[in-house]
């Protein structure tokens, strides 16, 4: 059987993701959590919290979904109730992924516009508290889409595969559904970071200013201030990654304007169909922003970068004595 194009790039490149989206994840998560990379205790919970939350996303989306949609015709995991499981649990942590950013985004809006509030909000309990009710509220907006799904066909009274219920396409609460989900993920989160991103480089331009002249600085004067300095390498480590997180999302959100998610099992009639062709190159670059974070700390972070070569001097080590 020959493959329409779009499938056989699929073939080659979710494996090549999930392979390189565990070990980044699983490297970034190792580093982060030793704490040496000169962040603070309240930035290092959030970039954890979307390391682990893309690290889930690759191994339930990738790997038990794509990759075993599209190289296995019939594994346990297409038993309808494991079906709909895997669904639901990448939908989880896509939803985690999502509004782990839009949190981190919010948290630096809070420590650079406002002073006052900073020490009140931006610490390592309230990063917890958030991340923990961003977690339950996305297993909660998840939860319903296990029960959209129906066998295909049922053999020795075992349910197989995933199709939505005729009460999907008719009953409007689904559709209301369906609606509020394509908003929340990730149409709001889009906006809610270009918003607070817009006020953050409003505020810095105007602060740099005011403190520029408080101390004294004329506009052709070039001077060393170590606050000034700070707040750029946090707005580049921000704006990095919301950049990031908004270009690699734009095919996928474009897509969710006009159409629902077609042809979502890969049946032959639309493999072609440009439609589907763009919602697959969309999920192709959605699931790539879940891999890209670890490269934006390594570019913009130099303790990061000191944390990765000491990490892999001493694996080099390690194997080397284990030659010997």
């Amino acid at each position: 059987m020959e493959y329409p194009i779009i499938l056989q790039i699929e073939r080659i490149y979710y494996p090549i993701l999930s392979a390189v989206g565990v070990i980044v994840n699983a490297v970034a998560m190792i580093i982060l959590s030793r704490r040496n990379c000169g962040l603070s205790k309240c930035i290092t919970c959030y970039l954890l919290a979307m390391s682990a939350a893309d690290l889930m996303l690759v191994i339930f989306d990738v790997l038990l979904n794509r990759i075993n949609n599209i190289h296995f015709t019939v594994t346990f995991l297409h038993i309808t109730p494991l079906c709909a499981l895997r669904i639901v649990l990448f939908l989880m942590a896509l939803d985690n992924s999502v509004w782990f950013t839009v949190a981190f985004t919010f948290d630096r809006f809070i420590a650079i516009c406002f002073h006052n509030f900073k020490s009140k909000y931006s610490h390592k309990r309230m990063a917890t508290t958030v991340i923990g009710a961003i977690s339950i509220v996305s297993c909660l907006h998840s939860v319903p889409w296990y029960f959209v799904f129906a066998p295909s066909f049922v053999t020795d009274n075992v349910p197989w595969f995933c199709i939505l219920t005729p009460e999907y396409h008719t009953a409007l609460f689904w559709r209301v559904y369906e609606w509020i989900h394509s908003i929340m993920t990730p149409s709001l989160p889009i906006i809610l970071i270009l918003v607070f991103n817009i006020l953050t480089v409003r505020n810095v331009i105007m602060s740099n200013r005011v403190r520029l002249r408080l101390r004294g600085y004329g506009n052709g004067e070039s001077k060393i201030d170590p606050e000034i300095i700070n707040r750029r390498k946090s707005i580049v480590l921000l704006f990095t990654l919301s950049a990031n997180f908004i270009v690699l999302w734009m095919p996928n959100v474009v897509h969710s304007f006009g159409w629902q998610n077609v042809n979502y099992n890969y049946e032959d009639k639309t493999n072609s169909d440009p439609i589907f062709v763009f919602q697959e190159f969309g999920f192709m670059l959605r699931l790539l922003c879940s891999c890209t974070n670890t490269c934006i700390y390594i570019l913009t972070q130099s303790k990061f970068r000191e944390e990765l070569k000491n990490g892999l001097k001493y694996s080099f080590h390690i194997i080397v004595n284990l030659c010997k």
